[in-house]
């Protein structure tokens, strides 16, 4: 087995490292160096981004809400940023078996209310961020995948290393074996977004999640679309709830009519579902079949499909935000506004909280402060804040039900506009199963090719790639768990939660022996598989850097 030694990685050292170029990165990236600029300082500044470049693992729906933007940038639109169509027209549908009743938009809280915002490719504003950051000197290093922590000898996080590259399915060293690269910082920022597996193993070592509530997630799923112009409406935002889910599971659809005729349909399945037979791309295709959505795909062309899973825990399953020589920004921290539907805003404002406040303590002279705590402070100051903790009991009031949920919110946010004096808790995820003998079965009709597809078809226009002789990325901590418990109890869930085929469960011929067969290369880095698995017996770790989905537009 290859085992690289420190001696053998190269080092660099910068003022700050940041893993990840999603929106808190390359934010943070930009706000540092424009203080630096400003105040006539040097400051170095690196992003390391496990995709192969940026924006490739970048999915989101999205609607932008430019607040955050504006502060960072204030003459984006001027400089030509990827923010072209503006929500010119909003529709919410709760869907019934073959039926709809539309909602007005005006008799929504003014969380799902998108008046002033921008429907875009996250992906594509993330490129031309980090043509902003690289313009004001951010070295940013696509397709290296940081892969480990590194601490000093008082216990502080003083930078990340790379994932060596060329090591074989063995762990031998293959002849394009390369080491790893050490990153040394000052202060180093996780941006890795949602459940980040660097971000996990902070959480443990410097307890970060012990005083708020478990983080809970949704499993997002989105497909890109080339409609017929007469079905194509610039600027329309959809949102759909009720069929085909049923009225205990939280989630949802959306249809997003961006420019050059495309049209973003996605459908968001919360992980506190019950029912250990969901199959969430399963729901995704069914949904379009609905035939209040079905005549705007027929004719047209499905170009991309991806899948990410998505924070919904809220303020309450915040964790600290900060530890000797690092803080978390993004959504790797859990910073999402659920009912507004959006984490984008928050993870460039967060980004710049973290800069702003890691630039001050830089400049202050002391080189390595123990804690970033003006990081933390700024944030509970914020706007953001303000913003998270009016939104707090908005998703955990849909664990008592859809009709629950739905008043509930409607009070909450429109009359009492959060200010009630309590907060729900939230459960972890992977709690919520039910047993698979007291569960309904759920038959799902076969795809038709037109409006609805299989799962392997979707993964092969996600781009996906990895190089198939490496170590996997997809570790157990238990090989007897996923026979012994996940199929004995709950009918090997992982073969339905997983949005991209990975994990089957396979027998010899006579139908004995059964035994998990994981497909790494179909992986597309959602990560529904470390939240939802039962027994927490599955591990997502980066794989060789620049593996993964490679998403246009998305």
């Amino acid at each position: 087995m290859s085992e690289t030694s420190a001696a053998e990685r190269e080092s660099m050292d910068y003022d700050v490292v940041i893993v990840g170029a999603g929106p808190a990165g390359l934010a943070a990236a930009i706000r540092l160096k424009q203080l630096a600029r400003d105040a006539g300082a040097e400051l170095s500044v690196s992003i390391v981004e496990k995709g192969s470049e940026v924006g490739a693992h970048i999915l989101s729906g999205a609607v932008m809400e430019p607040r955050a933007m504006t502060e960072l940038i204030p003459d984006w639109e001027a400089k030509g940023a990827p923010l072209k169509t503006k929500v010119s027209r909003e529709r919410f549908l709760f869907l019934r078996k073959g039926g709809k009743t539309s909602f007005p938009a005006f008799l929504l809280p003014r969380e799902m209310q998108n008046h002033g915002n921008y429907i875009v490719s996250l992906g594509n504003v993330c490129r031309w961020l980090a043509s902003q950051a690289e313009e004001l000197g951010v070295e940013i290093f696509p397709g290296f995948a940081a892969a480990e922590v590194l601490y000093d000898e008082k216990g502080a996080v003083k930078g990340v290393a790379t994932g060596d590259m060329g090591i074989a399915k063995d762990g031998s060293r293959k002849g394009s074996f390369e080491p790893g690269v050490e990153l040394h910082a000052k202060y180093t920022f996780f941006g890795e977004g949602c459940r980040g597996s660097l971000t996990k193993t902070l959480m443990e070592r410097f307890g970060l999640a012990a005083k708020c509530d478990p983080q809970t997630y949704g499993i997002g799923l989105k497909e890109l679309w080339q409609v017929a112009p007469e079905k194509h409406q610039p600027g329309l935002v959809m949102h759909t709830a009720g069929w085909p889910l049923d009225s205990k599971t939280y989630g949802g659809a959306f249809l997003y009519h961006l420019e050059d005729n495309q049209v973003s349909v996605g459908f968001v399945l919360a992980l506190d579902y019950q029912n250990p037979h969901m199959n969430a791309f399963e729901e995704f295709q069914r949904f379009k079949t609905h035939p209040a959505i079905r005549p705007l795909f027929e004719g047209g062309k499905r170009i991309a499909y991806g899948a990410r899973a998505l924070i919904e825990g809220g303020l309450q399953s915040l964790p600290e935000l900060v530890f000797p020589g690092g803080a978390l920004i993004g959504d790797c921290a859990g910073f999402m506004n659920v009912p507004k539907i959006k984490g984008s805003h928050a993870a460039i404002k967060t980004g710049m909280l973290a800069a702003e406040a890691a630039f001050e303590a830089l400049r202050g002279g002391d080189s390595r402060p123990a804690v970033l705590a003006a990081y933390p402070e700024a944030f509970r100051k914020s706007w953001l804040y303000k913003e998270l903790r009016r939104a707090r009991n908005f998703r955990p009031a849909f664990r008592r039900g859809l009709l629950f949920g739905t008043l509930y919110g409607g009070v909450d946010l429109k009359l009492l506009q959060g200010r009630a004096p309590w907060t729900f808790k939230n459960h972890a995820d992977h709690t919520s199963l039910k047993k698979a003998a007291e569960s309904k079965k759920i038959d799902y009709p076969k795809p038709d090719g037109e409006v609805s597809f299989d799962r392997l078809s979707s993964v092969f226009i996600s781009n996906t790639n990895h190089e198939e002789d490496q170590p996997g990325h997809l570790t157990l901590k238990d090989d007897g768990v996923p026979i012994a418990t996940n199929l004995a109890l709950y009918d090997a869930p992982e073969q339905r939660y997983c949005p991209a085929g990975v994990y089957e469960i396979v027998s010899d011929e006579d139908g004995g022996n059964p035994r998990l067969q994981i497909n790494a290369q179909n992986c597309v880095h959602c990560k529904t598989c470390d939240i939802k698995d039962p027994t927490q017996n599955i591990n997502w770790v980066v794989p060789e850097g620049g593996g993964g989905p490679n998403y246009p537009n998305m």
